[in-house]
């Protein structure tokens, strides 16, 4: 008689990913690492922004498909063109604005603790019905009924901590508008990949930005945006001897001692 072995779904599926992890890894380590494909970064933040063209983008799209997009005679302008005299910074959803960061931190914190506390008790019974006498016979090597209880500990503690950091990234990157919040609010996302001997090295932002604060030259300093989420970090061969194994991270984590 042969019993089947029931494993649950979340077991099958972490199993699953394990096997496809353990794949990609190995796949990355022969070929090394690949740019990711290019895509809309809405798809990284996803958004439900509903767009409608105004009348005049309506008439640029159709001249464009009906090919007419000759300009008029004795005009500087083009059929289909943007606004002349327009306000030229990125405000709708798929406009591009740059993003400038220049992170220069530095962080230098110093603690000291030291603890020390000593007791002493000590406790007799003078008379007790009289049984002092034989608590002495019970105990040849001496018994004083003044000095029966007596206690003494100490404990001693010190710690202390530093931390010296200093973080320094000037970078530039072009992000997209993904979302425009009911305040006109704009919500961004940018993604930069750059692939050098076998070593990629990625940089995303996202965050929230105000029409406002965007330059006239359509670009935004990363202390300007709201709830940054700013991302510098590599993959690949060197990357990867750096890390700590595995095994060990595992262990160095649930490891009590």
């Amino acid at each position: 008689m042969r019993t089947a072995l029931i494993l649950p779904a979340s077991a099958v599926l972490a199993a699953a990913a394990l096997s496809l992890g353990a794949c990609s890894t190995a796949v990355e380590a022969v070929r090394g690492p690949q740019l990711a494909p290019i895509g809309y970064p809405a798809a990284l933040v996803p958004t439900s922004q509903a767009y409608l063209p105004s009348p005049e983008e309506q008439a640029a799209l159709r001249a464009r498909q009906n090919g007419a997009m000759a300009a008029s005679a004795n005009s500087l302008w083009r059929t289909g063109a943007r606004t002349f005299f327009g306000d030229q910074r990125a405000r709708r959803v798929g406009d591009i604005l740059t993003v400038s960061i220049s992170i220069d931190d530095k962080a230098q914190t110093s603690n000291s603790t030291t603890r020390t506390r000593s007791n002493d008790a000590s406790g007799g019974v003078t008379h007790f019905f009289g049984l002092e006498n034989s608590l002495g016979r019970a105990f040849p090597g001496g018994f004083d009924p003044a000095n029966m209880v007596g206690t003494q500990g100490q404990s001693n503690a010190a710690g202390s901590g530093a931390v010296n950091r200093s973080e320094k990234v000037n970078l530039t990157i072009a992000a997209v508008v993904t979302e425009v919040l009911s305040n006109g609010n704009l919500v961004i996302q940018g993604r930069q990949e750059v692939l050098t001997n076998r070593e990629v090295r990625e940089l995303t932002v996202a965050g929230i930005v105000r029409p406002e604060d965007i330059s006239s030259a359509n670009t935004i300093n990363h202390t300007q945006i709201a709830e940054a989420r700013i991302s510098y970090g590599g993959r690949g061969d060197i990357s990867r001897v750096q890390a700590t194994p595995a095994a060990q991270a595992l262990v160095e984590r649930f490891s009590p001692f």
